[in-house]
């Protein structure tokens, strides 16, 4: 081999053999652009036809979507009305059971001015008669008196010692002895029965659409008498009421229903651990104290008390432990809505299973828009 042929195989390393490099390896990747866009033109060619395989499976995975976004956005539509449903029959059952309650109200209002009436004349005329009884003993006293001493010095008074014998006989002195105590007591029943309708009537009385200055100690002791014959049997009611509680502005009539319920449920609970009573009285205390800007109202019993579980759920609406029957379980829930969205207060409770319960109540001593309580 010549050098010329040598020469012409060795490769160009010169301007012009990069040039044709470069334009030969351009030529290549334009080669490949094209192959690649035949390709994607014969796979995009079927999808574009409407009735391809790919395009209808396309199709149906589209629809799938939107119909589980639909199903997702109808569910949540669902939740929102169930949702809005039992609000609603919340709002019903509160309504129905406040105008139930107005209505039981307005007839212990008419049956207590009723017997108030006739109770005036039995107690009037009771303590008329303890008076005149009184009377006769005394005059009864001084004529056997005179009777036996004459009978002990004249020998032809026998008819007398046999008339002071018979009555001897007869137990004239028990009778002298037990008709005051039989008066004293029918005295103390009825200023018991006095006291539970005029307690009826106050706790069944109307109040005033705003909040009024209220004492709330004689609202409370007032509720303690409506309620005796829950607690009565079963447990002591001691009150312990702060020197320095104020009047507080409040809806008299709800608030005793409250305090209602609380002394209901304390008694409910004593009753279940004494079986009713048969193992021995219980004890409710109810306290009130200043708390800060604050009146704080302490109902505690020393019941059955409650495990953490269910005393996380005692607000909630028709939740009750109670059997059928024997609790609504709108009580508590109703308190709840007293005192937190009506008077801005809050009320919590503290129990121990086997040691009893304690509700604690707070109100503001002062809000906006109070006017003095009437009399």
């Amino acid at each position: 081999m010549n050098q010329a042929e040598s020469s012409r195989l060795e490769p160009e390393h010169g301007p012009r053999g990069l040039a044709e490099q470069l334009a030969a390896a351009h030529a290549e990747l334009a080669a490949r652009d094209k192959t690649i866009r035949v390709l994607i033109a014969r796979v995009e060619g079927p999808l574009a036809r409407p009735h391809s395989a790919m395009a209808v499976l396309e199709q149906n995975i589209s629809l799938e979507q939107k119909v589980q976004r639909r199903t997702r956005e109808l569910e949540k539509s669902h939740e929102n009305l169930s949702e809005t449903l039992s609000e609603l029959k919340h709002a019903q059952s509160q309504l129905l059971e406040a105008n139930k309650l107005e209505s039981i109200g307005q007839l212990a209002a008419g049956v207590a001015h009723e017997i108030n009436t006739p109770m005036q004349y039995v107690a009037d005329n009771t303590s008329f008669l303890k008076g005149a009884f009184k009377k006769l003993l005394s005059i009864l006293d001084e004529t056997l008196t005179v009777a036996r001493r004459v009978a002990a010095t004249t020998p032809e008074a026998a008819p007398l010692r046999e008339l002071d014998e018979r009555l001897a006989a007869q137990g004239l002195p028990w009778v002298c002895e037990q008709i005051p105590r039989a008066i004293e007591q029918s005295i103390e029943g009825l200023d018991r029965v006095t006291s539970i309708v005029t307690a009826m009537k106050e706790f069944s009385h109307p109040s005033a659409a705003e909040k009024q200055l209220t004492d709330l100690h004689d609202a409370i002791k007032t509720t303690i008498t409506v309620a005796r014959h829950e607690w009565k049997y079963v447990a002591e009611v001691e009150t312990r009421f702060g020197d320095d509680v104020p009047f507080v502005p409040c809806l008299r009539n709800e608030f005793n229903q409250v305090v209602l319920n609380l002394i209901v449920n304390a008694a409910h609970a004593i009753a279940e651990r004494t079986l009713g009573g048969a193992e021995g009285k219980g004890l409710i205390s109810i306290d009130t104290e200043v708390v800060g800007e604050e009146m704080e109202l302490r109902v505690r019993d020393n019941g059955a008390g409650m495990p953490k579980a269910v005393a996380a759920r005692i607000y909630d609406p028709f939740f009750t432990t109670k059997p059928v029957g024997k609790g609504t379980g709108q009580g508590l829930a109703i308190a709840r809505s007293v005192i937190v969205d009506k008077h801005s207060g809050s009320i919590r409770c503290e129990s121990e299973p086997g040691k009893g319960t304690c509700f604690f109540v707070r109100l503001p001593i002062k809000s906006a828009g109070a006017t003095p309580a009437i009399g």
